[in-house]
């Protein structure tokens, strides 16, 4: 069904990134996994949980940053905090960036992550497998609609905030009049010289790539090429090629439960990649909602907005919710 509470800076690099960086934030003790290594890179995993042996219910966190930039370290004050409260592990996960990689790497990395947090569920995290809720923002998600078709057994539940689920709309492989409007045009020479060279997991504020990959995202989106660079494929010739990567378009009878959270002034991401979702899984009965802030923007800021601070808190509250009836029955 479908659940509905009655701008986006022009910085991109604000945009890409859902929160600030409240991590280290966790009363919790941190443990850093390596859950996947490929050739010299390895990709990583921070771990929150309670120093003890109960066996916990556990929420992954996929960090945004339209594939290109983002860390694990980026998760929302919110997201950590009802963790602790509930008591349940928490983990964020790294994956390979875009451009050096294609989607379909960062997809495989996204699925072994899975298969790592499975084969580790009982020493090593002390947590139950089967009670997995994944909440991610933005590119997160994106990632966090792939996991119910790509990860195995599928999680429990999913949250995605201002996610999407397609990669070849014209809404990414069109020129964005947003960002041809909003921001200086990036020139094709300072945006390539940005990426190209080794493969990254990982970017934040403190990185010097970051700003550089910024750029680079915004020449994509400023001359519709974002679907073609990081996907591999040309979204006008190889529609089936991206078929697998649109999970509005692979959802069956067995996809989890997912709560949707939009706002409807996002610049960034269009609300109608929520609204698609939603009408996709009301037609194979999964149980589902939308949550729809009025005049939200991307990353559901409370700045540059006219959308109200209460509906945004809502909309924190009812993915809490959401989580919780998913884990804990």
């Amino acid at each position: 069904m479908s659940f509905s509470i009655l701008s986006a800076c022009p910085v991109a690099l604000i945009l890409l990134v859902a929160g600030p960086i409240l991590a280290d934030d966790f009363a919790w003790p941190k443990k850093t996994y390596t859950y996947k290594t490929v050739d010299e890179t390895k990709i990583q995993a921070d771990f929150y949980r309670p120093d003890d042996q109960v066996i916990r219910p556990l929420v992954v966190w996929i960090h945004g940053g339209a594939l290109i930039i983002g860390h694990r370290d980026s998760i929302p004050g919110h997201i950590r905090e009802f963790c602790q409260k509930e008591g349940f592990a928490c983990l964020t996960i790294d994956y390979r960036l875009a451009p050096e990689v294609k989607l379909r790497a960062i997809i495989e990395d996204l699925r072994d992550a899975f298969r790592w947090i499975r084969a580790s569920a009982g020493n090593e995290l002390r947590i139950n497998p089967d009670k997995i809720a994944v909440v991610g923002g933005s590119a997160g998600g994106y990632l966090t609609l792939m996991t119910g078709i790509v990860v195995k057994p599928a999680p429990t539940v999913l949250v995605s905030y201002y996610g999407y689920g397609d990669v070849d709309g014209d809404w990414y492989k069109r020129h964005s009049q947003h960002y041809r409007t909003t921001v200086p045009l990036v020139a094709e020479a300072l945006a390539r010289a940005a990426v190209g060279k080794e493969v990254l997991t990982g970017t934040d504020n403190k990185n010097p790539a970051h700003q550089g990959r910024s750029s680079y995202y915004l020449y994509l989106r400023q001359n519709g090429l974002w679907t073609e660079e990081v996907t591999g494929f040309d979204p006008n010739t190889q529609k089936e090629q991206l078929d697998p990567y649109c999970p509005v378009r692979q959802i069956s009878s067995s996809y989890p439960p997912t709560l949707l959270i939009h706002g409807t002034a996002d610049t960034d991401v269009p609300y109608e990649l929520s609204v698609d979702m939603d009408r996709a899984l009301t037609q194979h009965n999964i149980p589902h909602e939308l949550f729809t802030v009025p005049n939200g923007n991307h990353g559901l800021s409370r700045r540059n907005t006219t959308a109200d601070p209460a509906v945004i808190d809502n909309a924190h509250a009812r993915a809490a919710e959401f989580i919780r009836a998913a884990l804990t029955k």
